[in-house]
């Protein structure tokens, strides 16, 4: 033996703990010993969870466009100004759905594997969205929108895996495309949604009133999502799966260097402690608070912007058909996604993660309160104005997502990553049920007192949109919160 026992000084050079945890039967080992032999950035990855995650969000809003339509064909609202609070629960049914299931398919996830619940997640998109186009009464409508958030399991897990498949220096870049990729698809998918609703009306050369899609006038853009998700599941075959599955303490890169940066982690202790552990990390709930009320607003937004856009002018709404409303939300996510690509990594290195939330939360209230104002406008000024705004609100609503992303997955440690973005999904479902509720209940109010003196007509319902803001923009405030001041 050599000097202090670590070998002779003429034998061959031993690497301390180089692969000494590898497992040749365990998935995340295998992934880890691939990250250490190729660097760079994963592409073929990338490209797969993009195209998972958009599809998986795509039936999300896909309905907002057609909703108020739909309701009115259901024969549910008995007078026009009902149609909001029915559509309200219909917006609601996915969210309370997937707030019953998130923590548990975040648990799920940690012990069994991330791929699994993405398989659940799209099979469930492919069958119950399906459905739902060819819902011919309110409550089954009602009931495949409950059972499609049930089984939507992905959004907690995928953002614990965004930061497993790549190497540590790519981790932001690839929670920055789970943010875009999921706006994207919140913005596409109501723009699919908008263009193919009520084909036989729209484009009758093409589909006779006679056809399925004449006689269930909003199956097209569901089964158009359906078969986007089948694509969605055959790109899972090349994404590795992440999670270690032995008992053995493993760490993202098998050597010393990451062993050390494991023990002097200031939530290390958390991972003995389990689940629980999560509700009194402090950062972590702050992050998850302050993501949940920027959540409530904006899916009360989306299904508000939706109603109000397409209600008649009487009724202080634009007087939009479903194929309008598409075409601005279309135009949205084009500008997000250059956004995403060519301005926010900019951004993100030039802003305090906290200066970049509050900045937006207060553009956002001047923005949300020009909306009223915009019925007065008409031809190409209306249009101009309607896609400005909109692209603008949702700049900033994926750059508030995004920063909130980041902090939630820094937060903690690996074995608990997917269970605290379930728990976050979860608690951010619920706000997200409370949302369209709620924003449906309120819109259906305000159709009613368009002559009131405080707050008429729509006015009252951009205000409460602002008033969320505001309490959003307050929680930033808080310590916890504010103590993650660090660039991403």
């Amino acid at each position: 033996m050599g000097k202090d026992g670590l070998g002779g000084g003429d034998g061959p050079e031993v690497p301390l703990l180089k692969n000494t945890h590898f497992h040749g039967n365990c998935p995340g080992c295998r992934l880890d010993r691939r990250k250490e032999t190729r660097r760079g950035v994963p592409y073929t990855e990338f490209t797969c969870m993009w195209l998972v995650i958009v599809c998986s969000t795509l039936p999300i809003q896909s309905l907002f466009p057609f909703l108020y339509f739909m309701i009115r064909d259901l024969d549910i609202a008995k007078q026009v100004e009902d149609i909001g609070f029915y559509a309200g629960f219909i917006g609601a049914s996915y969210m309370i759905g997937r707030a019953l299931t998130s923590t548990v398919w975040g648990i799920v996830a940690d012990k069994h594997g991330r791929k699994p619940v993405f398989v659940v997640t799209l099979i469930a998109v492919i069958i119950l969205n399906t459905l739902f186009g060819l819902s011919s009464s309110y409550w089954m409508a009602l009931t495949t929108r409950c059972l499609l958030g049930l089984f939507s399991g992905m959004l907690g897990p995928i953002k614990a895996y965004a930061t497993e498949v790549c190497q540590k220096e790519y981790s932001h870049l690839s929670l920055s495309l789970v943010s875009s990729s999921r706006a994207i698809g919140l913005i596409v998918g109501p723009a699919i949604g908008g263009y193919l609703a009520q084909p036989a009306d729209k484009y009758p050369s093409i589909f006779s009133q006679q056809s399925i899609f004449g006689r269930f006038p909003y199956f097209l853009p569901c089964l158009s999502i359906s078969l986007l998700a089948i694509v969605a599941l055959i790109s899972c075959i090349w994404l590795p799966e992440t999670l270690h599955k032995h008992n053995q303490p493993v760490d993202s890169n098998n050597s010393i260097e990451a062993v050390e940066e494991f023990v002097s982690e200031p939530n290390a202790e958390e991972s003995g402690r389990g689940y629980w552990s999560l509700f009194t990390n402090w950062p972590l709930m702050s992050c998850i608070t302050v993501y949940c009320i920027f959540s409530l607003q904006d899916v009360a937004y989306a299904e508000v912007f939706s109603l109000w856009a397409v209600s008649d002018r009487k009724y202080g709404g634009l007087s939009f058909t479903s194929t309008d409303v598409g075409s601005v939300l279309a135009l949205s996510g084009f500008c997000l996604l250059i956004y995403q690509i060519l301005i926010y990594p900019s951004v993100a290195k030039a802003v305090e993660p906290v200066t970049l939330v509050r900045a937006t939360a207060i553009l956002s209230l001047p923005l949300l309160s020009s909306y009223p104002f915009m019925t007065a406008l008409s031809g190409f000024n209306l249009q101009l104005v309607v896609n400005c705004s909109s692209s603008l609100k949702n700049v900033f609503q994926v750059s508030t997502i995004t920063v909130c992303n980041i902090l939630m997955n820094d937060s903690v440690n690996q074995d608990l990553r997917a269970s605290a973005n379930g728990l976050s999904v979860t608690l951010m479902s619920i706000f997200k049920a409370i949302a369209p509720a709620v924003a449906g209940i309120i819109f259906s109010w305000a159709q009613r007192r368009q002559t009131a003196s405080f707050l008429p007509g729509d006015h009252l319902v951009f205000f409460m949109l602002n008033a969320a803001t505001i309490v959003a923009l307050m929680c930033t405030f808080g310590p916890h919160f504010a103590g993650n001041i660090k660039k991403h």
